[in-house]
């Protein structure tokens, strides 16, 4: 299997909804019922074939990512330097176009220019585990979830955290077939889907490692709620590795690039965790000069003046 070529999740939001960046167009409802939590006494039942075979397929992927020296989690090196002008276009290809175009069926995969997209309320991020997932496992990775939140939150000076109080952000970690029972879930959580978007999440396709859709108000680019799926059967690497892709991509870097590097928006799987470049584009996004709604044409000086005050006029 050759890494690069593996599409790892359906993630650009943008505008009113975003599937891996595809436009919709519907305005977000005056109030919806939050999804219920599932029940968390009950231990985890045994796994069917289908999950086994899925967990099997991504403890492969993830040995043979890492024998290609792929999944890195070092955030980037003296082997990976960008200038500021590499920052600046980096950041305009991965928050203001998006990978994929809405279609009648699903997402289509095509470039299209975009508007910045982020959050302007406080981020409430609530966890959902399937029955699948064991205690001892749902406790280290709500652990590590509020860790990268708070990470996340003195990156971008905005408030998001692990919250029970009228979350707006869900996470989804499921197996395979608590995934295929989502459907009322989705509808309730992000009412407007149509039900190829729906069947895109529940028929999910193994080359789809985890994906993470938003809600915004209209045109404006203010997101207002996510809903993130992670698979239950990841190893713990690539459970990781999607818990930082999704959540930051749901926070408004909606879309992957071949020439950011070092980074998570990139389908070529060579970092696994959240770079050092990542960080800088974070810290710009959620910079006041820069405003939800913005175009290219509009937020481009300002995004090269950030660049080159956050990396200190290298060019």
């Amino acid at each position: 299997m050759n890494p690069a070529a593996i599409f790892r999740r359906l993630t650009a939001l943008t505008c009113t909804f975003a599937v891996a960046g595809c436009v919709v167009t519907p305005k977000a409802p005056p109030s919806v019922a939050a999804p219920v939590r599932p029940t968390l006494a009950a231990p985890a039942p045994p796994a069917s074939a289908a999950s086994e075979a899925v967990r099997q397929h991504f403890a492969q992927l993830q040995m043979e990512l890492l024998s290609n020296g792929l999944l890195r989690s070092d955030g980037g090196g003296g082997d990976t330097p960008y200038t500021e002008r590499m920052l600046a276009e980096n950041f305009i290809r991965i928050a203001l176009y998006d990978e994929y175009a809405r279609g009648r069926t699903g997402p289509v995969q095509r470039q299209t220019e975009s508007r910045l997209r982020r959050w302007e309320v406080p981020v409430r991020v609530a966890l959902r585990f399937g029955a699948s997932v064991s205690a001892d496992r749902r406790a280290t990775d709500t652990a590590r979830v509020r860790s990268y939140l708070d990470r996340l939150s003195r990156l971008t000076g905005h408030q998001i955290s692990l919250s029970e109080t009228s979350p707006n952000f869900f996470v989804h970690l499921v197996n395979e077939d608590e995934r295929r029972a989502l459907a009322p879930t989705l509808r309730s959580a992000l009412p407007g889907l149509s039900a190829g978007e729906v069947a895109g999440i529940t028929q999910m396709s193994l080359s789809t490692y985890c994906l993470v859709y938003a809600m915004s108000d209209g045109d404006s680019g203010r997101y207002t709620r996510a809903f993130a799926v992670i698979r239950a059967e990841h190893p713990d690497l690539l459970r990781l590795s999607c818990m930082h892709e999704e959540i930051a991509q749901g926070l408004g870097l909606a879309n992957d690039s071949p020439r950011a590097r070092p980074s998570i928006f990139n389908d070529d799987e060579e970092f696994a965790l959240l770079t050092g470049q990542d960080e800088l584009m974070l810290r710009m996004l959620y910079n006041p000069a820069l405003t939800p709604g913005m175009t290219e044409a509009e937020a481009r000086p300002i995004i090269f003046s950030l660049a080159r005050s956050l990396l200190g006029g290298e060019s």
